[in-house]
């Protein structure tokens, strides 16, 4: 696994004293300080980083407010970050992928999460002190965004890409983008350890499916939450062609596309 993506939590708890490695927690605020959080992490809650009336850029937050945000949190344009929740990685894997949009180049998601940490390692309720940074956001162009709308959806399909559903069976059966094969995004989490499984039970599992790194890969859900975290796993086991309907079934569904229903071999 490519640890410029994911890291475990050995290296992680080897890095903590790096000044250049900054922690971010996007759990609820009330989780950050009631329940205690990594040492050093700062809180950026998930809320604050999704903004649902951006009805042209799905729900990303807009530059100014992400730069503001990592501002306050003393986060500055050099340093590597390193997100993680309590909910398996996807609210985190989230904030990796609004990080990467708007420019951040090392932004990666710890493997496992909160709980997952806390089995093997310290946790504390200390907050640390924050220097303000003046963070200035450096966001991708079109073409070098993995995320896609709806005409680039509707170009994929013609030219049959594999769009994968990260959605559960009953979703995907009320209504999917036509050919789409379902992935729940939670199959790569090993339930005992809260970490993903090994690289070659991933592989595995996407192959059964179909998802191979020389296939040009479009992702959905409902409102592009859970593709977040299968973006990240895909990235970190070499895929490169990877597109990200930000707009996902809500969009699709708003434009009137064209849909299939009904149950399939899953």
């Amino acid at each position: 696994m490519d640890e410029s993506v994911i890291v475990s939590p050995d290296w992680l708890a080897a890095h903590l004293d790096d000044p250049t490695v900054c922690l971010v927690d996007v759990r609820d605020a009330w989780e950050y300080d009631g329940i205690g959080h990594l040492p050093g992490a700062v809180t950026i809650p998930f809320d604050s980083y999704r903004d649902d009336s951006d009805v042209d850029r799905g729900t990303l937050p807009g530059d100014e407010a992400f730069a503001e945000l990592l501002g306050d949190a003393g986060i500055s344009e050099d340093d590597t970050i390193v997100a993680y929740d309590d909910t398996h990685g996807v609210f985190a894997a989230r904030f990796v992928l609004t990080a990467i949009e708007y420019g951040h180049d090392d932004v990666r998601l710890l493997d496992g999460d909160y709980s997952a940490w806390n089995r093997e390692h310290e946790t504390t309720s200390e907050t640390p002190d924050i220097e303000p940074t003046d963070y200035e956001p450096d966001p991708l162009e079109p073409g070098e965004s993995p995320l896609i709308g709806y005409d680039a959806v509707e170009a994929a399909l013609e030219r049959d890409a594999l769009f994968v559903d990260t959605r559960e069976q009953d979703e995907f059966e009320e209504a999917r983008l036509p050919g789409a094969v379902r992935f729940d995004w939670r199959e790569v989490i090993d339930e005992e350890t809260r970490r993903l499984k090994s690289e070659a039970e991933l592989e595995d599992l996407l192959a059964a499916r179909g998802i191979t790194p020389d296939r040009e890969i479009v992702l959905y859900c409902n409102t592009a939450r859970r593709i977040s975290h299968t973006y990240v796993v895909l990235t970190a086991l070499g895929y490169e062609d990877v597109h990200f309907y930000e707009g996902s079934l809500t969009e699709w569904l708003d434009h009137d596309g064209a849909v299939e229903s009904g149950s399939v071999d899953d």
